[in-house]
């Protein structure tokens, strides 16, 4: 299977009105989400997205890096003009994240999502989100999503094999990255177009709980002085995972302010 990443075949399979029409691909590039960031400073337009072999710079959520190997991965950003509050931007990451859980599912894989954005892939992680906001109090300016899959990996860092994986290593196949593109940003118009009639996940909810990995599983929150241990339940329409506590009582979790862990894994 070809490992030169086509623009034309991934936009021969959209059915997207906006998302990915406008698409730039690079061999190298810094990081994706920053060259988005400088096409939102020049107006372009919603759904400008940004593609790369190689990010040098590439960050996942809390600053972490995120290795892209060339002809192996898919590394791209996009940009966003939502209508609604900043404070409910960061339900976009769980848009996004459902998206590229949708799209796998329509190839066949049987992935699933670890709250908030996390694809996972046989208890391991294939893929990362991170969402960044340019915004005043009350407004919007823009917000760009990075996208990282792993697809068609033939190793995993040894530090990162207990927690990460790709659709070759958990298939045994390789895949076409512009299919996979393309049926990915395909499900993310969609669930975009359903959160900006409310602004939240009412919308979305249902589908999301579908694919929640963590939905019945005890989990442990993280988050400093407060952690505590208890079953995830789902989500509520603004993404805050609920968790039932062993008093029986049922705390939303905000994303961005902890972290959630397995008790046996990953996941």
């Amino acid at each position: 299977m070809s490992s030169r990443f086509s623009v034309e075949r991934v936009q021969e399979q959209l059915t997207t009105r906006f998302l990915g029409r406008k698409m730039y691909y690079e061999e190298t590039v810094d990081s994706t989400n920053l060259r988005i960031r400088e096409l939102a400073k020049a107006q372009a337009p919603a759904g400008t997205l940004y593609g790369a072999e190689v990010q040098t710079a590439g960050r996942g959520r809390r600053g972490r890096s995120w290795h892209t190997p060339a002809g192996e991965a898919l590394a791209m950003s996009f940009l966003l003009y939502p209508d609604c509050a900043p404070a409910r931007a960061s339900m976009l990451s769980l848009v996004a994240g459902l998206g590229v859980a949708q799209g796998c599912r329509e190839l066949g894989i049987p992935v699933q999502v670890k709250w908030p954005n996390d694809v996972v892939l046989s208890g391991k992680k294939l893929c990362g989100i991170l969402t960044e906001m340019q915004a005043d109090p009350e407004k919007i300016h823009y917000v760009v999503v990075g996208i990282g899959i792993n697809v068609n990996l033939k190793e995993i860092p040894e530090e990162l094999q207990q927690v990460a994986t790709s659709l070759y290593l958990e298939t045994g196949r390789e895949w076409d990255r512009e299919t996979v593109m393309a049926c990915v940003l395909n499900h993310i118009e969609k669930n975009y177009e359903i959160f900006q009639q409310t602004a939240d996940l009412s919308g979305l909810q249902k589908e999301y709980e579908s694919f929640l990995v963590n939905c019945g599983r005890q989990v442990r929150i993280e988050a400093g002085k407060d952690s505590f241990t208890g079953t995830a339940m789902g989500i509520n329409p603004m993404g805050e995972l609920l968790v039932k506590r062993e008093d029986g009582s049922v705390c939303p979790v905000c994303a961005g302010e902890v972290s959630v862990r397995g008790l046996y894994g990953y996941v």
